[in-house]
C-alpha cells in the first residue's frame, strides 16, 4: 500500500504536474456501497485490491484539500505527498462498521498531515512576532477586500491608516503572505509553470473563508504558547523562534550562563511542545479548514 503512494508520489515529482492530474483523474469514482464494499474487504481480510481501490478513488480528495493551503506553501508538490500520507493514515485507522463514510473521515487525516507539515515548517510564526504582524494576520485580506468592495485601491499606506498599523508592517506581513503566490511562476516542466496546470481562477468564497479560520485559530494558539512561557524559555522564544533577526546561541547561553547546545535543546523543546499542543487542541478544529 505504501509503495502505491510512493510511486504516485514520485511521479508528482519528476512529472509535471498536469501529469499527475490526469493520473489522478483517471482514477476510478466510487458509489458509496463501493466504497463501503471495497472498505469492508480491506478492514477484514486486509485485501489488498480493496485497500488500492480506495486509495485512488481518493487521490482527488487530496489535491482538493492541497490546493487551499496553496496561499500558505506554493509548492503543491508538497502538499499532495503530504495528503497522501494521511490518505493511507485514514485506511489504516478506518472502521467501515461506524457510521461515517472513509470520504470523510479521511477528509480529516488528510488536512492534519498537511497542517503538521505547514507548522513543522513555520510559515505562519514569524509574522506574528508584534501585535500589529497578528492583528494584520487576522485582518488584511478581510481589509483589502472590504476596500475593493468599495471600489478604493488598497495600497499599504491606506490599510495602515484604516487598522491603525505601520505602513511598513502592511509591507512585511502581505509580502510574506502574498509571496507564495508569486512563486506559482516556478518552472515545473521545460516549458510550463505549476499555474499553467493548477485552475487559478481564484478562492471561493468558502475556501477563503476556510483559509482564513486557519490562520486565525492556529496564529491565536501560537501567541497563547508564548504568553505561558517564562525566563530562559521566554527568551529563546521571543529572541530566536519568532524573531525577525535571531540572536546567536551563544550570546543567549552567555546571558544564562549555559552552553549554546544547552539552548539549542531548549529551542528544539520548546518547537516540539507547540507542535504537541497544536495537535491535540486543534483535533476537533481541523475540520473547519
Amino acid at each position: 500500500m505504501q509503495a502505491l503512494v510512493r510511486q504516485r508520489n514520485q511521479n508528482v515529482s519528476s512529472d509535471s504536474f498536469g501529469s499527475y492530474l490526469d493520473l489522478v483523474h483517471r482514477a476510478p469514482f466510487l458509489t458509496e456501497e463501493e466504497e463501503q464494499t471495497a472498505a469492508i474487504a480491506w478492514f477484514d481480510n486486509q485485501d489488498r485490491k480493496a485497500g488500492d481501490l480506495l486509495v485512488t478513488s481518493h487521490l482527488r480528495l487530496v489535491v482538493s484539500i492541497a490546493r487551499k493551503y496553496q496561499r500558505q506553501w506554493p509548492n503543491m508538490f508538497d502538499l499532495v505527498q503530504e495528503g497522501n500520507v494521511g490518505l493511507l493514515e485514514a485506511l489504516y485507522r478506518y472502521d467501515p462498521y461506524r457510521e461515517n463514510r472513509f470520504s470523510s473521515y479521511a477528509k480529516y487525516w488528510v488536512r492534519a498531515m498537511i497542517l503538521r507539515f505547514l507548522l513543522d515548517n513555520w510559515s505562519m510564526v514569524k509574522v506574528t512576532n508584534t501585535r500589529a504582524g497578528r492583528k494584520l494576520f487576522f485582518q488584511l485580506q478581510k481589509e483589502r477586500d472590504q476596500l475593493e468592495a468599495e471600489g478604493v485601491n488598497p495600497t499599504a499606506a491606506l490599510i495602515a491608516q484604516r487598522l491603525d498599523v505601520p505602513e511598513d508592517e502592511v509591507i512585511r506581513v502581505a509580502g510574506h503572505l502574498d509571496n507564495p503566490i508569486l512563486a506559482l511562476d516556478a518552472p515545473v516542466g521545460e516549458d510550463r509553470t505549476l499555474s499553467d496546470v493548477i485552475e487559478l481562477e481564484g478562492p471561493s468564497p468558502e475556501a477563503q473563508a476556510a483559509r482564513n479560520q486557519l490562520n486565525e485559530v492556529v496564529a491565536d494558539y501560537i501567541v497563547r504558547f508564548g504568553d505561558t512561557l517564562e525566563g530562559r524559555e521566554q527568551a529563546v522564544w521571543n529572541e530566536r523562534l519568532v524573531a525577525e533577526n535571531p540572536t546567536p546561541l551563544k550570546d543567549l547561553g552567555a546571558r544564562f550562563g549555559v552552553t549554546k547546545q544547552r539552548i539549542s535543546q531548549i529551542e528544539r523543546g520548546l518547537k516540539q511542545g507547540l507542535k504537541q499542543m497544536l495537535e491535540r487542541e486543534l483535533g476537533g478544529e481541523i475540520d473547519l479548514v
